[in-house]
């Protein structure tokens, strides 16, 4: 998903933009072999927004040093890289901790440039720095529903990671190689989760989070009316409503959830089905009941900000907000959790999987030496310290395991990271992903504005049916 930058009640710094990232790793703790099959379904994943506020825990955990720095000074010392990271915020601050690391263990020089906010305009400086065969990029973040669209200009890592990579889950891997051809090695994974206050739900007479969609908009209302008594500003439930691709997340994941499909499966359009009708109306229905009337703008940066500033009881995102929740600057420190997401009266709770990877351009005038950087970046230490300063969900299972890991990100717990995960077609529109998801975003932002799903769901249908001739 794609995040932007915002500031709010509750935030000293610019909060986040999601992209939505890519394929994850729940399954290390309910087994290797859960794990797997939920992300190879993955494989076409998602993302979120890049760049959030770091946490202040962050800042007291340093980058781990990289390994067989000194062969790899002796080899590499003096050259210069340019890395395309994470968009401004905590996460930008934190490629600028590896990068200098980095630089200091191996002599290796790192410019870090944070891409684009928005998903459109990052895929698009890709496409032109590739389009002209330019050096000016070495290593660049990717989404996961990328590697297909970009594999002609990244370099095989299989001849130098390809021991490394397996130990990331094999799902991913197998999602980040095309035509035989290891293309990006996974950085930290993602899947949609719901937060919720559980002072409030206790407060008015809830033992549990809800279960089903109905619920959870019956309890929205209940406590937004109390709390409203005391507070405008407070709404019951908060998602990414904007016309982007992080509504492309949601969408699917409220469709999966009532039984309606996956827009494409099996290679045929489905979207324009019963269930998927009644869930969309049903969320129509909420804009401005249990909403703010702008959440049809809202992105995970605006998202965040109205969850942890204590103006929200339910919020939909991803894993990253954990660490700013949990923060000191939060409202509701202590006062929340998180579970999975609701489902319709004919589907199961389900979650779309994100993620990014790291990638080497093939117009890279020092490949071995952005090799190395991507060998760090990826490494065990550097996703243990992503997800116990960052909640950056590991794409290691073993790193997934570990009891600090665990203990720091809830999410990572069976309960949750068991639930199944749901993928964007990024497999049948392949190069045209970008266009079916604008198509998807769009239309689904029509219908949250008021449109009838039966009215916009057939237009919808047909542009996705022209994208896949």
């Amino acid at each position: 998903m794609w995040r932007g930058v915002h500031s709010g009640p509750g935030l000293k710094k610019g909060r986040i933009n999601v992209k939505h990232r890519a394929l994850l790793v729940v399954a290390g703790l309910v087994g290797a072999a859960t794990l797997i099959v939920s992300l190879s379904v993955a494989a076409a994943g998602t993302s979120r927004p890049t760049a959030h506020a770091a946490p202040a825990k962050s800042a007291a955990i340093a980058p781990p040093k990289v390994p067989n720095a000194a062969a790899i000074k002796a080899k590499y010392h003096g050259q210069k890289i340019t890395f395309v990271g994470d968009s401004v915020g905590g996460l930008h601050a934190r490629d600028l901790a590896l990068a200098k690391r980095f630089q200091k263990d191996t002599g290796i020089k790192v410019n870090v440039v944070p891409h684009p906010a928005a998903s459109d305009a990052s895929f698009a400086q890709l496409a032109r720095n590739f389009s002209s065969k330019s050096s000016a990029f070495d290593v660049m973040m990717v989404d996961v529903v990328w590697p297909g669209a970009f594999a002609p200009y990244l370099v095989n890592l299989k001849p130098k990671l390809g021991k490394a990579a397996k130990a990331h889950v094999a799902g991913i891997i197998q999602n980040d190689t095309i035509g035989g051809k290891l293309v990006a090695m996974p950085w930290f994974g993602d899947y949609g989760i719901l937060y919720y206050r559980s002072d409030l739900l206790k407060k008015y007479g809830y033992s549990a989070p809800p279960k089903t969609w109905t619920q959870l908009f019956a309890m929205a209302k209940k406590i937004q009316d109390g709390e409203k008594k005391s507070n405008d500003n407070f709404s019951g439930f908060v998602f990414q409503g904007n016309a982007y691709e992080g509504l492309t997340c949601d969408a699917l994941e409220w469709i999966a959830s009532a039984g309606g499909g996956h827009i494409i499966d099996n290679g045929k359009v489905t979207i324009d089905n019963k269930n998927a009708r009644t869930i969309l109306d049903a969320m129509r229905a909420q804009i401005g009941k249990i909403t703010p009337k702008n959440v049809t703008t809202f992105q995970e940066d605006q998202t965040a900000n109205g969850f942890v500033s204590g103006n929200a009881a339910f919020a939909r995102n991803w894993p990253y907000m954990y660490s700013i929740a949990a923060g000191a600057d939060s409202k509701v420190k202590g006062k929340f959790n998180v579970s999975v997401l609701p489902h319709g009266a004919k589907g199961g709770s389900v979650g779309t999987v994100g993620g990014w990877q790291l990638a080497v351009s093939k117009y890279s005038k020092h490949k071995d030496a952005a090799i190395e950087f991507v060998r760090y970046a990826t490494s065990a230490g550097v996703e243990r310290y992503n997800a116990i300063a960052y909640s950056l969900v590991p794409t290691r299972t073993a790193v997934a395991k570990d009891k600090a890991v665990v203990k720091t990100n809830p999410y990572l717990k069976p309960a949750i990271a068991s639930v199944p995960r749901v993928t964007r077609p990024a497999k049948f529109l392949k190069g045209k992903y970008n266009a079916g998801s604008k198509v998807i975003y769009q239309g689904v932002n029509e219908i949250l504005q008021g449109q009838s799903a039966s009215r916009v769901l057939p237009s919808i249908k047909s542009k996705l049916q022209r994208l896949l001739r």
